[in-house]
């Protein structure tokens, strides 16, 4: 059976549609996947031992210059890809209009996703010839490892999902640093820089290295004050995706923000601490094992007025980092 994977973005949304396939290939014997992705990802289905192709997509691109993308080929030549291979089930897990208009209809192969009632452009469900209804009050994960069930015809499996990618990393030892992933995209969903300083002065002080990831010029900038005059602090090189999840493999362990990187530290396994302000964890929280999540509304006080965003003053770092060595603890345990 050949499958096609429609999930082109966030970081997050992709990493979550890996147990589906892991499922899946327990399920039906033989069955492959090829993946449309938004080009700045395509680095993650190709860690699934499942998934043969990446069909590279630029719709974020395409859309602020739709001439260029259309006399450059570069329309053509992602159609031409597209049509490839038939398909014995084409799946749109990302359950938007664009996802339907862009991918869906281009491909060959009977077409499942979302019903009206489930996905998150109803109108999207117009497209598909077989629509699902999937209950939406449950975490992400397991919505879309239930859409793949019902579209591909077996019984989901009781357990937890697996992401299996950690064996594509399966060289990686673990060292002894931790990295802090403190970059995003909102205001209000970043710790406040104060607070990451005073993590630091905590981790450090009992012998812990730390590395800093960043994504863009004002992420680098707060790492470097991050790690100013600090020896056991290293700001991370410009790094691509897959580079970037060694270092997170590596690890002993990770606190980070609602970000695609934290994400990802669940889906290899590396103990993580995920931070919440105004996001809620319940639908995509952390995933796996040894993950841990706070969320800055379970502590009222608020404990240092100089702390921005204010919507974190209440989740000092005290607290962080003794939730965070509790799940170590656990880790070092098993």
């Amino acid at each position: 059976m050949k499958v096609l994977v429609v999930k082109t973005s966030s970081m997050g949304d992709i990493i979550h549609t890996l147990p589906a396939l892991t499922d899946a290939m327990r399920a039906i014997e033989g069955i492959r996947f090829d993946w449309v992705v938004e080009e700045g990802f395509q680095e993650i289905p190709s860690w699934h031992s499942a998934v043969d192709r990446v069909i590279p997509v630029a719709i974020r691109r395409w859309r602020k210059s739709p001439v260029q993308a259309w006399r450059s080929g570069q329309w053509q030549t992602y159609k031409e890809q597209l049509a490839a291979c038939q398909y014995d089930a084409v799946i749109d897990a990302q359950g938007l209009l664009k996802s339907a208009l862009l991918v869906v209809i281009n491909a060959r192969g009977p077409s499942y996703g979302l019903d009206k009632n489930s996905a998150n452009e109803s109108l999207a469900s117009r497209f598909y010839q077989h629509p699902i209804q999937v209950a939406k009050n449950q975490h992400a994960i397991e919505r879309t490892r239930q859409l793949f069930a019902q579209s591909l015809h077996y019984e989901l499996p009781k357990e937890r999902g697996e992401f299996a990618i950690a064996a594509h990393f399966a060289g990686a030892a673990k060292r002894d640093y931790l990295v802090f992933n403190h970059g995003t995209t909102r205001f209000d969903k970043h710790y406040p820089e104060v607070y990451w300083q005073q993590l630091i002065t905590l981790a450090t002080a009992q012998g812990w290295k730390i590395k800093l990831p960043w994504g863009n010029d004002k992420e680098l900038a707060r790492a470097r004050r991050l790690a100013a005059n600090n020896s056991l602090v290293t700001v991370l090189d410009k790094l691509n995706l897959s580079a970037i999840a060694e270092v997170i493999a590596c690890a002993a362990g990770c606190i980070s923000v609602d970000t695609g990187l934290s994400h990802l530290s669940a889906a290899l396994d590396t103990p993580n601490l995920t931070l919440f302000g105004p996001t809620d964890p319940g639908l995509v929280g952390g995933y796996g094992k040894y993950q841990g999540v706070l969320l800055a509304a379970n502590y009222p006080q608020a404990m240092e007025e100089r702390a921005e965003p204010a919507v974190f003053r209440s989740l000092v770092p005290k607290i962080v980092w003794c939730e965070f060595e509790m799940i170590l603890k656990i880790k070092q345990e098993q």
